[in-house]
């Protein structure tokens, strides 16, 4: 299944109390299905990570995360083609898709997220705003794919992709068809 969306989110208001409630409620739908997580991140630079750790126990439904902020880490770690960078940047759905995909092959888990964007305040281009972030949600042959254009200072980008993320596992698992 194959869906793709932009989506401006407008909330530069952030708060860790609520990545930890969404990790929590992420871990409770991996725990209800019995698949393990692995995270693919970029721009949040292991932030989803450390909100799923936080959580005592998270150990019975977290395998990994991959931390790739470089291009050659994605190719590396995650096995991104560089064709796929070059073509469409580290910031393109290509590029998270590979990412999610990469991260099932080399981890045990059944789950997936990616995510790579512009948090700024540089970096940005006229096609791709500081602000522009992809995700993927994967498991097995089923990746979907969302894009937000994400309001707000680095920090305030970074903590609302980690949200965005860990919904999408929600919703992923609940069979919600609208992801993030």
């Amino acid at each position: 299944m194959r869906r793709a969306k932009k989506k401006l989110v407008r909330s530069a208001v952030v708060s860790a109390p609520e990545s930890g409630l969404l990790a929590r409620q992420a871990g409770e739908a991996l725990m209800q299905h019995g698949m393990t997580l692995v995270t693919a991140e970029s721009c949040t630079g292991g932030g989803v990570a450390q909100a799923v750790t936080r959580i005592s126990g998270s150990s019975a439904w977290f395998d990994r995360g991959f931390v790739t902020y470089s291009n050659e880490s994605k190719e590396e770690m995650l096995g991104v083609s560089p064709e796929t960078l070059e073509q469409y940047g580290a910031v393109s759905e290509a590029t998270v898709r590979e990412m999610a995909d990469g991260a099932l092959q080399y981890s045990r888990a059944k789950v997936a997220l990616s995510v790579s964007g512009i948090a700024g305040p540089a970096g940005g281009t006229p096609e791709k705003p500081v602000g522009t972030v992809w995700f993927a949600w994967a498991t097995g042959d089923n990746v979907q794919t969302a894009c937000h254009q994400i309001s707000g200072d680095r920090d305030a980008i970074r903590a609302k992709a980690v949200q965005i993320s860990l919904r999408g596992v929600i919703n992923l698992l609940n069979g919600i068809t609208k992801i993030a």
